[in-house]
């Protein structure tokens, strides 16, 4: 009897934990926005007139850029208050050095609500190598 009790509750418990998470994951999935790798062929050909942002550190960032890129380094305290003074159901754009940082950045703004992000891949290492511009 004690075993057949226990294994009862062990199933309840069991079912309602899969319930609880069935129901969290649907609304999260639903709030969240979008992070999208991009090329550097994509990332150059749909970011025009949009909203782009360098997480780098301001030396790396005064050693040359993507034109018309806002500087906001990811490593300092008021990152997310900075970037969360741009519109956030319009897709930003983000780039770092290599897209180690932009990986980590862009979970945190999506977490802060924006709709979407697009991350360079490979940064702007990768750009470069693609033969992009760079302006210092």
């Amino acid at each position: 009897m004690k075993t057949t009790l226990k294994l009862s509750l062990l199933i309840f418990i069991s079912v309602l934990s899969l319930n609880c998470n069935n129901s969290q994951s649907t609304k999260s999935k639903a709030q969240q926005g979008a992070i999208i790798k991009l090329s550097p062929k994509e990332f150059k050909e749909k970011s025009q007139s949009q909203t782009i942002i360098d997480i780098r550190t301001p030396q790396e960032f005064a050693q040359g850029h993507i034109e018309g890129a806002v500087n906001i380094n990811y490593f300092d305290r008021s990152f997310l208050e900075q970037v969360s003074k741009f519109d956030k159901n319009k897709p930003i754009f983000i780039y770092c050095r290599s897209g180690s940082r932009t990986s980590s950045a862009s979970k945190k703004m999506i977490n802060q609500g924006f709709s979407e992000v697009a991350d360079l891949q490979g940064g702007i290492m990768n750009w470069a190598k693609n033969k992009n511009k760079i302006v210092k």
